[in-house]
């Protein structure tokens, strides 16, 4: 792995965001980490070599890597200076790993490997941090059976650490819950596509978070593989397809790219995203429009997004479809006149932290009146004032709350390296807006 010099701001205890007059500016965000994430583990089932260009090297793609790599089928080689994940097969059978594989607190990676593991000879251990050891894998784990592996949760809690007995992926029809995670059914997917037969999904009730099994389905369907669909109801992977190896191009990061359109928001600046367009399968895209409903004004073409901040205004709006964004749209909200409803949200609740909760606790430090219910929060607007910032170990919450330092004297970001797990060069990007390229103090 090649890296570049690290940022010692990743390393600092807490960080004070300097506040900008305005903003205009063209801003390049890294790939995006879910297209990476997918694209990663097709790579690896795929049985071809495949480069990955623009890819995000962050702390979930290199553990996904790492990860991949401990089942011995592929060689996974990280450029981190060219933005580079080089997948090549080793020519080995897949197979469990003595050790067992931690994953940290990457989410996304450790669900699609709880089923990529079912494909390898052997019993797999997977386990995260402390935070992921509480988060749900019990939809997932009670799936697998169907399809000929056993996966369950060491402390029966369906929590990791979870224990996958594999080599016996057969396929099959099976039946999934939707409600808590999108990423269940993706894993299925990623993986049923190396089964033994064909394999059938059934979504047994609402799948939220739609967009992001859109975008598995698209990166399958970029590498060759083709899957049948009943709306989000039912999912049929024929077996024995074949997938295409050699470069991809990984499309910006638009949850990273939220931020910066936040700044523009806040500021009543503007901002341009080159190298993602209106016709994106990321879900994330969908907060411009709302930003448009808050006053923001936006335009596009085929490669970019431009969005120019406005007189902002509270609005009513779901926000199940983009949850990640939901940080983000809360700084907005606490500079708009008027509240700002935001609903059904309840995934925010096991997320790397609880992000209904934190955000309602730093923004009341600020002085901003936030309403917080199981699955919603109403934000009302006014003049935040400076505070320092617990970010919970969570990227989104460091990076939301920067930007309220744009406009707001005296934020004060707690473990600012947090970043590393989405966004690693974040405080760089922030550092371009400045004339003096200087963000943080």
């Amino acid at each position: 792995m090649t890296s570049s010099a690290p940022d010692p701001r990743r390393q600092a205890a807490e960080l004070t965001v300097r506040p900008l007059a305005t903003v205009d500016a063209e801003v390049k965000v890294l790939g995006s980490k879910s297209y990476t994430n997918r694209y990663l583990a097709i790579a690896s089932l795929s049985g071809q070599e495949t480069t990955l260009d623009n890819a995000l090297i962050s702390d979930d793609t290199v553990y996904l890597s790492r990860g991949i790599e401990a089942l011995g089928h592929v060689r996974v080689e990280i450029d981190e200076q060219r933005g580079r994940i080089h997948v090549t097969p080793s020519g080995e059978a897949m197979r469990a790993p003595q050790e067992e594989i931690f994953m940290g607190g990457a989410g996304t990676p450790l669900r699609f490997l709880i089923s990529m593991a079912g494909h390898a000879s052997g019993v797999t251990t997977i386990t995260g941090n402390a935070r992921m050891q509480e988060r749900p894998m019990g939809d997932l784990l009670a799936a697998l059976p169907a399809l000929g592996v056993e996966a369950v949760s060491v402390r029966g809690n369906g929590s990791p650490p979870i224990r996958v007995v594999g080599g016996a992926f057969r396929g099959g029809a099976t039946r999934i819950s939707g409600a808590v995670s999108s990423q269940f059914t993706s894993s299925l997917l990623i993986n049923a596509v190396a089964a033994e037969s064909d394999v059938e999904i059934t979504i047994v009730d609402d799948l939220i978070s739609k967009p992001y099994v859109d975008m598995t389905i698209a990166a399958l369907a970029e590498m060759g593989v083709r899957i049948k669909r009943d709306g989000y109801t039912r999912f049929t992977v024929a077996s024995g397809q074949s997938f295409r190896g050699g470069p991809v191009t990984v499309e910006p990061d638009a949850s990273g790219m939220s931020y910066l359109l936040a700044a523009a928001a806040v500021l009543g600046g503007r901002i341009t995203i080159p190298g993602i367009g209106p016709d994106s399968h990321q879900g994330d895209v969908g907060l411009v429009e709302v930003l448009t409903r808050m006053g923001c004004t936006a335009s596009f073409d085929d490669n970019a997004i431009t969005l120019k901040g406005g007189e902002l205004r509270g609005i009513e709006v779901d926000m199940e479809s983009m949850p990640d964004v939901v940080p983000t749209l809360a700084i907005v909200a606490a500079f708009a006149e008027g509240s700002t409803h935001i609903s059904n949200i309840a995934s925010l609740r096991v997320k790397e932290c609880d992000r209904i909760a934190a955000v309602t606790t730093e923004l009341r430090k600020m002085g901003i009146s936030v309403e917080e219910y199981p699955d919603a929060m109403t934000i009302t607007g006014g003049r935040p004032t400076g505070a320092v910032i617990d970010t919970y170990d969570d990227h989104r919450i460091a990076m939301c709350f920067a930007i309220a330092g744009l406009r707001t004297e005296g934020v004060v970001i707690r473990d600012p390296g947090c970043v590393a797990k989405s966004f690693p060069t974040f405080w760089q990007t922030l550092d371009t807006l400045y004339p003096d390229g200087v963000s943080t103090r």
